[in-house]
């Protein structure tokens, strides 16, 4: 029986998950300020980048995904069972700093551009009323009605991707700077390259996925771990790679179109200098257009509200799992009361951030030095964990799939090396 392309469109949302909300919330206000500051500083030379990070970003997070899958358990209980406590007592002591720092300075950014596109009301209230959003509908909602908002809200991200075409381009220029990279050897190009591959491999995106596959599994009642099957198909993993492909295209096509809307607006323009993604939207209105700035403001707190939940989440589990406290989304407060507290706190924290002398980029500096970090040891660990027949049983990683995952730790590891290095040389 053939089915109509409504039909076809509806099954394809359906599939979509874990990965698809993952891969989108990796664009949050603070990897949008990341991106613009390529684009605005070094024009079109970075486009190409996206091409590197869509594979690297794809392994990862689906060996993530396919670790909550086949043992039916959260990244971190999961590394509880076959690690020292010790080892993943230092993870989350690294993690939930970088975490909470990452919260605040999305908050912090949500609110300068609401305040943007209303200057009457001041960003701390706009700030106040998207936190207290977030943890009511966070706290309330069972975690299919959290996850149908969260798909809803990735679409967002789509507005990154008209900005582009409201200004004139040159199309050839455009294609040669994506598929041809063009490296320039200084301090200041590295350091932008280095800041993108952190902004796209974070841990908490890893801890998020593995918990949100097993979450996604609850709802169907697939609660036996895969490894545990002889024989006989794997829907979910079939399921979760089309969601987890589609989620890192996603990511990444919304990544180059924020660059190529910055390199093809600022910096022609001579604009270099962009600290946060609320300069990126105010510096567009003069140049694109008062449509092109809200279309940009508008995709920035859309993101912020999508990322937030996923940032606060992914403490959430990785803090209840270590110590075996009921971690689900689907749960009510009583059920699961440390697991929301963990939510509220990570939240509370990140907001209150915004009333001390916390220079917002330093927030992300710092978020980003500790997600770097952590993400090394994390990754090596979570490779070992997926080539492991004991942990995973006849659904151990592909030779080729391992290669590549082995490849892009080794490229944090070397990024991890090159952070450090600039900031012990200074400025």
């Amino acid at each position: 029986m053939k089915v109509d392309p409504p039909e076809k469109k509806k099954k394809i949302w359906e599939l979509l998950g874990p990965g698809f909300i993952t891969g989108a919330s990796d664009d949050d206000p603070s990897g949008i300020a990341t991106y613009s500051q390529a684009g605005a500083a070094f024009g079109l030379s970075t486009l190409w980048t996206a091409l590197v990070t869509f594979p690297l970003m794809a392994a990862i997070q689906g060996m993530c995904a396919r670790i909550g899958i086949v043992t039916s358990s959260g990244l971190t209980k999961t590394l509880k069972t076959h690690y020292s406590k010790a080892l993943l007592y230092v993870f989350i002591l690294i993690s939930f700093p970088a975490i909470i720092l990452n919260i605040g300075a999305d908050i912090a950014g949500m609110g300068a551009v609401a305040n943007m596109l209303c200057p009457n009301v001041h960003s701390i209230l706009f700030s106040s009323f998207f936190v207290i959003l977030l943890i009511v509908c966070l706290i309330y909602f069972p975690y299919k009605r959290i996850a149908g908002v969260l798909k809803w809200l990735c679409l967002t991200l789509m507005l990154y991707i008209i900005v582009p075409f409201l200004v004139k381009q040159d199309g050839w220029a455009i294609l040669k700077a994506t598929f041809v990279p063009e490296i320039k050897w200084n301090k200041e190009y590295i350091a932008i390259l280095v800041a993108i591959l952190g902004t796209t491999i974070s841990p908490y995106l890893f801890f998020w996925q593995a918990s949100q596959e097993v979450e996604e599994m609850a709802l169907g009642h697939a609660r036996q771990p895969l490894k545990n099957l002889r024989r006989g198909g794997n829907p979910e993993l079939e399921r979760m790679a089309v969601d987890t492909s589609i989620g890192m295209i996603f990511s990444n096509t919304v990544a180059f179109f924020i660059v190529l809307t910055t390199a093809v607006t600022l910096n022609a323009h001579n604009i270099t200098d962009i600290q946060t993604a609320a300069d990126a939207a105010n510096a567009l209105r003069p140049i694109a257009g008062n449509f092109a700035f809200a279309l940009f403001a508008l995709g920035i707190i859309g993101t912020g509200l999508l990322a937030i939940p996923v940032l606060a989440g992914s403490a959430a589990y990785a803090v209840a799992e270590f110590f075996g406290w009921p971690s689900t989304l689907e749960a009510k407060f009583p059920e699961a009361r440390a697991f929301y507290i963990i939510i509220l706190a990570a939240t509370a924290i990140g907001f209150g951030l915004g009333f001390t002398s916390f220079d917002p980029i330093k927030m992300l500096v710092w978020s980003a030095v500790l997600n770097g970090i952590v993400s090394v040891p994390v990754m090596a660990i979570m490779m070992a964990l997926i080539t492991s027949s004991s942990v995973m049983g006849r659904f151990c990683a592909r030779r080729w799939l391992a290669w590549v995952g082995w490849a892009a730790t080794a490229l944090m590891g070397l990024v991890v090396m090159a952070l450090i290095l600039s900031f012990l040389i200074g400025n």
